[in-house]
């Protein structure tokens, strides 16, 4: 049982079927490369999106389609950083934002987003961590891997801090729909205005599209200080041609038709039952610990160590896999300095997770003294 990827598809959700209908009916269309930034229906329906959501002065001309948000990770933090360019990311993160920042010469700088503080960073913090070299911060909202969702007073203090030292605010907002119970997601574009703000979103989550390989990034607040890095996104948009064409002809119809993830989060729904399982099995558990997770669809569960000192979660999930056939992430691959957590999908079904939690209780009754 794999619970270490958030890929929908392999647990039998489905892509909407007028998104299918929208790519099949429009592939005669995609045989050429498009524009660089994408084919104009899709970007505009990203526009309106955005528009909906209160980000009034986005056009077509500020928003990327890329391979998947992957890609417009990867080219946005290379137009932008020189040797030794530091960015502010979240411990734990999405390792992506981590490897990117390095892979692309920059240095990737933690700040905590502690279990005892049910995982929401400390704008004190963040701010005694800018330094002249910071270039940029990065905002997993809601977060994976903890599902810890960000309250606007929370948000607003982090835009202050990056306005005032003139922080690029990189949104990584790929869960936004994905929420649970009175959770309620804040879009960062419509707090930051005097600095650069980058919304990354995508079909791979809410719409179930992974292989569609269609994520985007659509620049709003300050451009014009912003220029020369903007045009270098567009430079390299431009040596790679173009991204996927025939999943961008399913953009327009995903964000303008019936979001359908609303039913598998609300209570009965799918999703909604399979986290609620998760909650059960550790409620249930003599080991486990955890934070509820109020958005995306992961949980980020940890062991008391006191039941079980010593505890190892690279071990244990080498054990688990060995033992019971269940794959899941230990919680140092999300680059945090403990070792008692690890993350896990809530995608699989309620009676399979109701499953993998007495396969994991059957392996941490084997590790405790």
């Amino acid at each position: 049982i794999s619970l270490n990827i958030g890929n929908p598809g392999l647990f039998g959700y489905r892509t909407p079927e007028t998104m299918r209908l929208a790519m099949i009916e429009n592939l005669g269309q995609s045989e050429a490369y498009c524009h660089q930034k994408g084919v104009f229906p899709a970007r505009e329906a990203v526009v309106m999106q955005q528009q909906d959501r209160g980000v009034m002065e986005v056009t077509a001309d500020d928003v990327f389609m890329g391979n998947g948000v992957s890609e417009c990770i990867d080219f946005v933090l290379r137009a932008l950083l020189n040797g030794g360019d530091e960015v502010l990311i979240p411990s734990p993160d999405y390792p992506l934002w981590s490897a990117s920042v390095s892979l692309n010469h920059g240095t990737p700088v933690y700040y905590n987003c502690l279990p005892e503080n049910d995982f929401q960073p400390d704008p004190d913090e963040i701010r005694s961590l800018v330094t002249p070299r910071t270039r940029g911060i990065v905002l997993i909202n809601p977060n994976n891997p903890t599902g810890a969702v960000y309250d606007r007073e929370l948000l607003q203090a982090i835009a202050t801090i990056a306005e005032e030292q003139q922080l690029i605010v990189f949104a990584d907002e790929i869960y936004d729909q994905m929420l649970y119970g009175d959770a309620e997601h804040v879009p960062m574009a419509t707090l930051v205005h005097d600095t650069l703000c980058a919304t990354f979103n995508g079909l791979s989550k809410i719409y179930r599209a992974c292989g569609y390989r269609v994520g985007w990034v659509a620049f709003s607040g300050d451009r014009e200080n912003a220029a020369d890095f903007l045009h270098a996104v567009e430079l390299l948009a431009s040596l790679r041609l173009c991204s996927n064409v025939p999943g961008q002809w399913a953009v327009q119809t995903a964000l303008g038709g019936y979001q359908s993830v609303r039913e598998l989060t609300a209570p009965g729904g799918r999703l909604f039952q399979s986290r609620q399982a998760v909650l059960d099995g550790v409620a249930a558990s003599d080991y486990l610990e955890l934070h509820a997770p109020d958005g995306a669809m992961y949980a980020f569960p940890s062991v008391d160590t006191e039941r079980i000192p010593g505890f190892n979660d690279q071990k244990f999930a080498l054990e688990l896999l060995e033992k019971k056939h269940v794959l899941i992430a230990p919680g140092v691959s999300f680059n945090v300095p403990y070792r008692n957590h690890f993350r896990i999908t809530t995608l699989p079904d309620e009676r399979e997770m109701q499953d993998v939690f007495e396969r994991m209780e059957e392996v941490l009754t084997l590790l405790a003294p």
